[in-house]
């Protein structure tokens, strides 16, 4: 669903997907297609278009313009509770140690409870940490090291993970995806 070449090279006219409801489909990563694919669900009558780029394509007897949003016509109902990914987990602590709060380049992640002390791969018992602060922890818990958590870790819903996600948009928006990316903000006056 997201290509991050896309988002490197706005030239190339990603699309923004929404679903049904016309929310999208994800924020974190931005639900996006390549123009050629949402193209081709416009022919398959699988989406409507929302929203134009003003570059256009030809085809021997047609001339489009390249969608910039399109809408799903038939709802795509996410799973309650997200996979157990590295990405995910630095999405549910915000990219931020949960140790010390540092948004560090070198994150990797803790068992709160030691491997070695029975403690298990789960969302409840694995953190986002720099790598100062996992090793300093070492092979303890929390409490022996006298490193509390910030926050206990938990298993994130999928509605939440999107909401964290909401919080580090791309660098590059398209201005008609706007009102479709942030349309439960409050406005100012």
């Amino acid at each position: 669903m997201f290509h991050p070449d896309l988002m490197r090279h706005p030239d190339s006219c990603p699309t923004l997907v929404l679903n049904a409801d016309y929310t999208p489909l994800s924020y974190y990563p931005l639900s996006i297609w390549p123009w050629q694919t949402a193209i081709k669900a416009v022919f398959l009558e699988r989406v409507d278009i929302v929203a134009h780029y003003e570059r256009e394509v030809h085809s021997p007897t047609r001339t489009m313009q390249l969608p910039s949003v399109i809408a799903l016509r038939q709802f795509v109902r996410p799973s309650q509770f997200p996979a157990f990914t590295r990405f995910n987990l630095f999405l549910r602590d915000a990219f931020a140690c949960q140790y010390c709060g540092s948004h560090a380049r070198d994150l990797t992640f803790d068992h709160v409870v030691p491997r070695a002390q029975g403690g298990r791969t789960l969302w409840e018992n694995v953190v986002t940490a720099c790598a100062p602060c996992n090793l300093k922890k070492g092979g303890r818990t929390p409490k022996q090291a006298a490193m509390p958590l910030r926050i206990d870790p938990i298993r994130p819903t999928s509605w939440q993970l999107q909401e964290h996600g909401r919080r580090f948009p791309p660098n590059y928006l398209h201005e008609t995806w706007h009102d479709w990316l942030y349309w439960d903000v409050e406005l100012d006056a």
